[in-house]
């Protein structure tokens, strides 16, 4: 091999190493992440009142868009080194730092008022009404239900009436 063809190789080596560090992963899917080995996607939350999301992986990359509620569940889709690439509930997304978001597990509610419920069925009482937009604490999901905290009040709510959850996802 010439030594140009030697470094062309090595160069494109190298850029797909860089690129397969960069996990994306599918819809519905599980990819581990290269930067923290956690499973991706995955959701955090915003842990500062401001954060600038950027169009690549770097402050060197242009601002597209800032996030400022805390507490807002951000969903990890890809990971480079300290840096996260998240999109929110709208669908809007950008690279963000990982000191500026938080493992704490939150969820908004989405399209209209809800009722968070005393037991997850549809024929429990419920305990607390919740408008859109309003983001809680994520205690727990089981299948087609979540229990938040709003306000100090947990309650039961279908999975489908808020975002910051996989649906594949159960924990206590």
């Amino acid at each position: 091999m010439t030594c140009l063809r030697r470094s062309l190789f090595a160069l494109l080596l190298a850029w797909g190493v860089g690129a397969a560090g960069l996990a994306v992963a599918a819809e519905g899917g599980e990819v581990l992440g290269s930067a923290t080995g956690l499973p991706l996607p995955r959701f955090v939350s915003l842990g500062a009142d401001k954060a600038n999301a950027r169009t690549g992986p770097g402050k060197r990359y242009p601002i597209s868009w800032v996030f400022v509620r805390r507490g807002w569940p951000l969903r990890v889709v890809a990971e480079f080194e300290n840096w996260r690439k998240v999109r929110d509930l709208d669908g809007a997304e950008g690279w963000v730092h990982k000191s500026l978001l938080s493992g704490r597990r939150t969820a908004v509610v989405v399209d209209k008022t809800r009722a968070l419920l005393s037991q997850p069925s549809d024929r429990s009482t419920p305990v607390l009404r919740a408008e859109a937009g309003v983001v809680g604490k994520l205690l727990a999901c089981r299948t087609g239900w979540c229990r938040m905290e709003v306000a100090g009040i947990s309650g039961w709510i279908p999975r489908d009436h808020i975002f910051g959850e996989l649906s594949t996802e159960k924990f206590d």
